[in-house]
Parts: structure tokens; sequence; C-alpha cells
């Protein structure tokens, strides 16, 4: 492979103009494609094989235009000291807002009468009004949400605390700012890892293309393919981080074989044959970490992973092809003043990754130690993981969302913030056993006459739980409504539709990190020509993953410096984080993997000893390692500040993972370990090594083809 890779290099680098005119072509063809392209819509949500997705269908089958799966509002009223909402005035202004909002949008199905629908809470103090869409929270359009908004502010005007709570006013997260700073910081330190500005910025600018072309490609596909407008943020979250990575240790290794005396053409096609053998094998363990969320059974998250997966795709080729012909572009400027100079070999001189490589070569069980416990200390929280979706609860108090649901729990109990949907196939007798069935059971609030459909085949029951929808009270109501109704009584609902959901990521957590970690232990396995390195990958990561969630449990479910974060009020833990920090620190971990240690194993094949080789890997390729790394923690943490909750807890999740996984796993344990093992860590059984295929990531190959003779191999440890 390095051979193939390094005659590809030289060529992108001859054919520059060429090279670079293909990809601008590319970008504005994807470009022109997402303008012309229709709007996106949000790809519509399902959870195949679950109770609350056979009871949303039976909804759809037997309720005809009831919009089963909707968005739903509340607008909440809350009288003045010591007046009533049934006092005429107060009455007039909600009846006045019911009939602005049956008025304000085409897309409402229905807006109940509080005084009607007894939603007025028993103090008086207190009623709503529900309002029901055709379409799901985010397909409704700016209109619709405006027409929401302003019906409860002109009620507000009139004497009345009004807040305006439910999915209706979900809406994507503006993008771009954490976008931008996360460019900015990677430019600044790109800029001090390289000491040239050119240097720099090659990086950032091919990166952005990628990124360019692969979001562009999903907007302009998103209605063939029913990719929702949630799709691209997970694609432009992993293309921006590998395309800043991939593309920033070619440019790296270019600039060490220039400073060893190479000309340029040859050094770029080096820096290809070498790292961009390590980033071909980089990409392939996150293309398998994305497209493994197929194991879930989700499509919407499939669709996501497939998407991310394309963009990672675009940024390895883009590594290959596009970086060699920037350099080719870039002349002499690549390099920094001190290097241009030419007063030493920069690439043999001693640095802070050759410092700390030799310490750690010196007291390697003690770094192990530490870097083992310390990790096991911060993952314990996560024994107490408890899986879940945030609601408006844990919203800051500064939103309408929060305050209304604080005015409904305040009024009427926390469970009414979460209703369950009992959905009955069935006549009326059905129905009604039903009701008696659930009214024997506990932790129920208040449970409604059926309503049955006109054709008498079916009806639906609304059960108010005692307590939060986020509780685990209300999650054992759904279960024992379950256990003790029959076949024909389905339980749905948002709050049953994510109890179903956080099961179903539970249960597929196992399955999709064997899938995960076993294919890339095999592939581990092909790069490194070794069984103990792989293996010593996949424990470390596991141990920095485990560690994160540990973390996130302590901050956001426990709320330990919950303030510092801004964690207003602590909750379950995302139902899709484990598996989401799963597929993606897996994949930027093995990128770090990858890359320090085939130039360990490239140092070890060309004769070093173990423990010379570690040092040689650090020199070569630590600064960069912590260059990329502290990118994505800066990327990642920019996220932290936002409101939103799962949106806080997902920046924070990912930049504590790589963090552990970058600086204490692969800068630290994972030197540890080579060194405790020597050359036991490159030990590979015959039979396995004449079954494996022969990549050359250490470029063996490409140094007997370019004439520099066959290297020393060092005498392996045998099977």
């Amino acid at each position: 492979m390095a051979t193939f890779l390094y005659k590809l290099g030289r060529s992108a680098f001859r054919r520059r103009r060429l090279v670079a005119l293909l990809w601008v072509a590319l970008l504005a063809v994807a470009g022109i494609g997402a303008a012309t392209a229709p709007a996106p819509s949000s790809s519509s949500f399902s959870i195949p094989g679950t109770e609350a997705q056979r009871a949303f269908d039976l909804l759809e089958e037997r309720f005809p235009g009831a919009g089963a799966d909707g968005a739903t509002a509340r607008v909440v009223f809350k009288a003045p000291e010591g007046q009533k909402m049934t006092d005429p005035a107060h009455k007039a202004v909600v009846e006045e807002t019911v009939a602005a909002l049956k008025s304000g949008s085409d897309q409402i199905v229905s807006v109940t009468d509080p005084y009607t629908a007894q939603a007025v809470s028993q103090d008086g103090s207190t009623a709503y009004v529900s309002v029901s869409y055709k379409v799901n929270g985010m397909e409704l359009t700016d209109e619709t949400r405006e027409a929401l908004t302003q019906a409860g502010l002109g009620a507000q005007g009139k004497g009345l605390t009004v807040e305006v709570g439910g999915d209706a006013l979900q809406s994507m997260p503006e993008q771009g700012a954490s976008e931008a700073i996360g460019v900015v910081i990677a430019g600044i330190v790109l800029v001090i890892t390289f000491g040239s500005l050119v240097a720099a910025g090659l990086p950032l600018l091919t990166a952005i293309i990628g990124v360019g072309i692969g979001v562009s490609s999903i907007t302009a596909l998103a209605n063939v393919l029913d990719l929702g407008s949630t799709t691209s943020t997970l694609a432009m979250m992993i293309g921006l981080a590998v395309g800043i990575d991939y593309a920033l240790f070619i440019v790296s290794r270019y600039r060490a074989e220039l400073a060893d005396g190479r000309e340029k053409e040859d050094a770029a096609g080096r820096a290809v044959g070498t790292a961009g053998s390590a980033v071909v094998f980089a990409g392939l363990t996150v293309v398998i970490a994305l497209v493994g969320l197929a194991v879930v059974n989700i499509p919407m998250l499939t669709k996501m992973g497939f998407a991310a997966a394309g963009t990672v795709v675009i940024a390895v080729l883009i590594g290959l092809t596009l970086i060699p012909a920037m350099l080719g572009f870039a002349g002499d400027k690549v390099v920094g003043r001190k290097q241009r100079k030419g007063t030493a070999k920069a690439s043999d001189k001693p640095n802070g990754g050759t410092r700390w490589a030799r310490f750690v070569i010196r007291r390697p069980l003690m770094v192990l130690l530490v870097g083992v416990i310390g990790l096991g200390a911060i993952a314990v929280p996560a024994a107490s993981l408890e899986m879940g979706l945030p609601d408006d609860g844990v919203k800051p108090t500064s939103t309408t969302e929060r305050r209304a649901y604080d005015a409904l729990s305040d009024g009427f109990g926390p469970g009414f913030n979460g209703p369950l949907l009992v959905v009955v196939d069935g006549d009326k007798g059905t129905a009604d056993k039903a009701v008696s069935t659930i009214k024997g059971l506990e932790g129920w609030a208040a449970v409604t006459p059926a309503t049955p459909n006109k054709a008498g085949d079916a009806a639906m029951i609304t059960v108010v739980p005692k307590d939060r929808p986020s509780s685990g009270a209300t999650e054992e109501l759904v279960h024992d409504i379950r256990d003790a109704t029959g076949d024909e009584v389905l339980v749905t609902g948002a709050t049953a539709m994510n109890i179903d959901f956080s099961q179903k990521m539970n249960d597929a957590l196992v399955p999709y990190l064997a899938l995960v970690v076993g294919l890339a232990f095999l592939l581990l396995t092909v790069v490194f020509r070794s069984v103990l390195v792989p293996l010593k990958a996949a424990l470390g990561f596991l141990l920095s993953v485990v560690a994160a969630l540990g973390a996130v449990v302590a901050v956001f479910q426990w709320g330990w410096l919950g303030s510092l974060f801004g964690v207003e009020q602590t909750g379950p833990i995302m139902s899709m984080m484990p598996i989401f920090m799963v597929g993606v620190v897996f994949g930027l971990a093995m990128d770090y993997e990858v890359f320090l240690v085939t130039r360990m194993r490239e140092a070890y094949v060309h004769g070093e000893r173990p423990g010379e080789a570690i040092v040689t890997g650090f020199r070569h390729s630590a600064r960069v390692v912590v260059a990329a790394a502290v990118i994505m923690i800066a990327v990642f943490s920019g996220f932290i500040g936002m409101d939103d909750q799962m949106i806080k807890m997902i920046g924070f999740g990912l930049a504590v993972a790589v963090l552990f996984d970058a600086f204490v796993v692969r800068m630290a344990i994972v030197p540890a370990v080579l060194a405790l093992l020597g050359h036991k860590a490159w030990w590979l059984p015959k039979w396995l090594d004449r079954v494996l295929p022969s990549v050359d990531v250490e470029g063996e190959g490409l140094a007997a083809s370019t004439g520099e003779g066959t290297p020393v191999k060092p005498d392996l440890v045998k099977a």
C-alpha cells in the first residue's frame, strides 16, 4: 500500500493544478446541488420493534388525521395572586387565545378549550391549552412557531402570566458559531505547531473543502434519501475533526521528510506513502464505527452514521490527493523560517515528546498504574448511569419551556408534563376493562375515560403519572400497564417513546461495542502485525470512554460541579450518549493510536530497539497528536456553553473523552505498556502472519522500491 500511495502522492504533486481543479469542481457541483434542492425536512422518526412505535402505527391506521406522531404544545396561563382563571376577564383572554391559535396555522390538528377539557387546576390558579399539530416539531414552519409565540405574548399583555412549552418549540440549534470558534482555535494551535501560516492554513482549507462537499451532498440528497435536517450536524462535526487531523499528519510528515533532505516531490510522495497509509486505516476505523450504528436499528441513526462515514471517506481522499497538490503550490512556505535556514535536522532534534517518552520508559509501571487508577476512579460514577431523554424540566429557568413545565407541575402535578397515551385495539368493552385495570395500579394521578374511533374498533386513554416524565416511577408505571393489560393494549406517547428508545439503545450497546471493537481489532492486527498492540488499543479506548461516562454522570446526573458547566437541573443521561460517544470517540481514539504507533512500528521494523522505537514515535508524532487533540477538545467544548441540555452534555462528554484518551491513554498508558512488553508487543503467531495480508504501512516495501535497500528487520518474538 505504501508504494501505491507514494506514487499517488507524487502524481498529485506533479499534476497539482488538475487535482485542485477537480476538487474545486466537485465542491461547486455539490454546492449547486444543495442550493437548488428543496429545503430538507425532518426525517421521519421511528423505533422499529417497540411497543410505542406499534401504538403510533395503530393510531395512524385507526385514527386517520389525528397527527399521532405530530408535535404538541401547551400554553399555560397563571392568574395573578388571589385571582382565578375562572374569573370572566381571564376566561375571555383564554378564549381569545384559543381562537387565535386555531386560525394561526394550517398545520394544527386541534386546540383544546381548558374550560371544557377539565384543564383548570383545582385551586383555579392555573389553566392550559393543548395544541396538536399534523407534523413533528422539526417540520413545523417558522410561521407556525411564530403564531404560537404571538398567541402567548398577546395573552400575557392582559394581566396573565403565560408560558409556552412542548416540542412544538423544538428547533435546530443555530450552527456556525461553535464551528467558527473551533476553526479559529484550530488555526491558532496549528500556527503554534508548525510555525508557518501556510502550513497551518492547509489543514483548515482542505478540511473546510471536505466538509463543504460532504454537507452539500447531504443537503442535495436530503429529500431523495429522506435525510433529516439533523443528519448534517454529525457529518459536519466528524468531517471537520478528521479532516484537520488527517491533513495535519500528512503535512507534518512532509515537513519531516524535507528536513531529512528530500526533494519536494519525493517528500510529498513519502508523506502520502507513510502517513497516508495511517490515514487510510484510521479512516477505516472511523467508518466502521459510524456505519456500525446500523446495528441499533433506528433508521435516523443509521442514516446519520452513513452520511458522516461518507464525509470521512471524502476527508481521506482529500488527504491523499489534494494535500500533496496544495503542498506543491505552497513551495518553501510550508516550513517555518527556522527550518528554512537549515541549521539542523529538525526531525532529529530532541523535543518535548522525546523527553516525555524517555520519562515513561524509565518508569513504565508507575505511569501505567497512575493512569489506570486515575481513570478508574473517574469511571466509578458510570456504575450509576441512568438513561433517558431530558425533558423541558432540565432547560434553563430563563426559557419559557422551563417556566411552563414548572407552572404545570405546580398547578396539576409533575406528571402532567408527560401524559401516557394508551391505545386499545378492540371494542368499548375491551377499552373499559383496560381503564379499570390501569386504575388498579399505583403511580397514576388521572385516567381519562376511553375515547373510541368512528369505527368503534379502537380507543384512546390518557394516563397522567404522579411523577415527572423522566423519573423512575413513571418508567415503572409504563411497565406495570404493559404487564397488567393484554396484547391489545399498547402504551405510547412521548414519555413511553423515550423509555422504549432508551431501552433499545441500552440493548444495542453491547452488540455495537462487539462489532466496532472486533472489526477494528482485526484491522489494527493487519496494520501493526501484532496481537497485543490492538488489544491494548481496544482496552485503552474502553477505559477512556467509561471514564468519560463517569464524568458525565457526576456532572449531569449527580450535579457535581454542575454550576460550573451551567447545569441547573440534574436528570437522566441522554439515551444516545453511550453509543454516540463510542462511535465518535472510538474513531478519534484510533486516529491517535494509528498515527502514534505506526511511527513506532516503522522505527522498530527499520532496526531500532523497542525503547528507541517508542522515543522515535513520540519525537515525530507526539506534537501533532497533542495539537489534534487540543483542537478537538476546543471544538467540542464550544458546545458546553449552549442552553440546550443535550447539546451541552454531548459537548462535555466528547471533550473529556478526547482529553482522557489522547493525554492519558495514548500519551501515557500506551508507551508504558509497550515499554513493559518490549519485543513481545510486536508478537504475531507464524500461522497468522502467513494468513494476514501485507499492507506495508511502515514503508518497508517503499524503502526497497526507491533504492534505499531493504531495512534490517529485528528478530520478533516467535509464537
